[in-house]
């Protein structure tokens, strides 16, 4: 299992919960970027340690770089947050958070889709493969 699993896993229902009040406040059809705001700040009210870009080193074929990893919300080093306002979220929605889930080393990530009249129809969660798994 992910050593961060646990604990990334306990995450989901307050990050949950917080996005919930957040579309429960603005309701759909707004702009990604105000979401994103909103849920930095309602997460912020319950404690929570948030950042919006990451920093990460990439490797390939024997070179090295340091780069800036734009993701949405990353929730107490352990929860990956990709927030859309889309009309439906397509695969590569999908692979984008797997792709920054990995390059961040992270078991879970959740997908919000605030483009929904009720928002826990535009969740999905993900999960690296094997990182719920016992060793």
């Amino acid at each position: 299992m992910h050593a961060l699993f646990p604990r990334a896993n306990r995450l989901t229902d307050q990050i949950i919960n917080a996005a919930i009040e957040v579309h429960r406040h603005f309701g759909p059809g707004l702009l990604e970027s105000i979401y994103e705001w909103a849920l930095v700040r309602e997460l912020e009210l319950r404690q929570l340690a948030v950042t919006n870009q990451r920093r990460v080193v990439l490797s390939y074929k024997g070179r090295v770089r340091e780069e800036v990893l734009r993701c949405d919300v990353l929730v107490e080093s352990a929860v990956l947050v990709e927030l859309k306002a889309v009309e439906e979220v397509l695969p590569i929605h999908k692979a984008q958070l797997l792709s920054y889930m990995q390059l961040l080393e992270l078991p879970l990530g959740l997908l919000i889709n605030f483009n929904r009249v009720r928002l826990v129809d535009g969740i999905s969660r993900l999960i690296l493969r094997g990182a719920d798994q016992p060793d």
